[in-house]
């Protein structure tokens, strides 16, 4: 079938909005009409070859729309029906079956093979030339996207459906890191490296816990009184001040935890020297490929651990489902955080997301 999408040609290439040609859904598959899709730095990050995506193809990775067709076997999904487009996963590698899809063994396939998962490319050029597909299992910068029925999260009644997209990587990245990996305990202190998307996530989310100092760091002022407004206790402007100490004289010592949402090196080292003995500091920002990063040994071998955690550390049926409850309740007011641009405007929402105008560009598609 016909679907418009944004192509990239070759790496730091612009976004090209054109026709394209996608499959129709197979067995265990389903066609999704898009209705808009978060733009997140790791679409930037693959269009300019630091994730391994093949090219010419199509990003994007937090789309929601609504069910436009199924495939043979799959149960539980209706025409119409209204979803969000969660991370792939195999469903039978050892860490699937543990209840870890997040971690599936196949999770670099699924994710930057351009391709299904033992299966070919689902789009082509209008003239018959193969595009990656299939990035994060759904490419989603088009008005159609064809995934796997077990990546969808339905919608309850009434939310906003071209609102949720975000909710499948970037909100849920930084949620799920406060609620599944920190799960801070009451009176807690944790430090969030990088108002963005995913940091001001994890300050929405540790709100939601008994955590009694939050304190967000970053250079913009903006972002700053955001946080505030979203529940940070306390705010560092790192363009003016020695982060670590200000940290430090917050807590009258180091934090419990310290969350690492920008994948800058330098800014790695800074998350890992605010929290001491005992003190856990999660790595979530995705740095450049090859990126490396040194700490302390005698420090760190005082009970100081360093982990990495990944898309939220959850299922996605959980994880999203619970964060589209609390925004029904008010207690994750995401919404704040958007700005919609048109499909013809991606390049636009790229731009203000790298200059930090916007903290999450959300692009809508064309409904005709």
């Amino acid at each position: 079938m016909k679907v418009t999408a944004a192509v990239v040609e070759e790496q730091h290439g612009p976004f090209i909005v054109r026709d394209v040609e996608l499959d129709e859904p197979g067995p265990g598959e389903v066609l999704v009409r898009v209705a808009a899709t978060g733009f997140c730095h790791t679409d930037g990050i693959a269009r300019d070859g630091d994730m391994p995506f093949p090219l010419p193809g199509v990003l994007g990775h937090e789309g929601s729309g609504t069910v436009a067709a199924v495939g043979e076997g799959v149960t539980g999904l209706s025409e119409g029906q209204p979803v969000v487009i969660g991370w792939p996963w195999c469903g039978q590698c050892r860490n699937c079956l543990d209840g870890e899809p997040r971690y599936c063994l196949r999770l670099g396939e699924l994710v930057i093979g351009g391709h299904r998962l033992d299966g070919p490319s689902a789009l082509r050029t209008t003239e018959g030339s193969p595009l990656a597909s299939h990035f994060f299992g759904q490419s989603s910068f088009a008005t159609h996207s064809l995934t796997t029925a077990n990546a969808l999260v339905p919608i309850p009644a009434g939310l906003p459906v071209e609102l949720m997209g975000p909710l499948a990587c970037g909100l849920a990245t930084g949620a799920g890191a406060v609620f599944n990996t920190a799960r801070p305990q009451p009176g807690a202190s944790l430090v969030v490296y990088g108002a963005g998307t995913v940091g001001l996530a994890a300050v929405m989310a540790a709100r939601n816990t008994p955590a009694t100092t939050i304190i967000a760091v970053d250079r913009h002022e903006s972002r700053l009184r955001l946080a505030t407004e979203l529940g940070a206790t306390h705010v560092v402007d790192a363009s003016d001040t020695d982060a670590v100490q200000a940290v430090t004289e917050i807590c009258g010592g180091p934090a419990d935890f310290a969350l690492e949402c920008t994948g800058v090196v330098p800014v790695i080292r800074q998350a890992v020297d605010s929290v001491g003995m005992r003190g856990t500091c999660l790595l979530i920002g995705g740095a450049p490929a090859g990126a490396e990063f040194s700490v302390d040994h005698i420090s760190t071998l005082w009970g100081k651990s360093i982990v990495g955690t990944l898309g939220g550390s959850d299922r996605s049926p959980r994880l999203i489902g619970a964060l589209m409850d609390l925004y029904a309740a008010g207690r994750f007011p995401f919404d704040r955080l958007v700005e919609y641009f048109p499909l013809e405007r991606i390049s636009d929402a790229m731009e203000a997301s790298y200059s930090g105008a916007v903290v999450k560009p959300v692009i809508t598609m064309p409904q005709g």
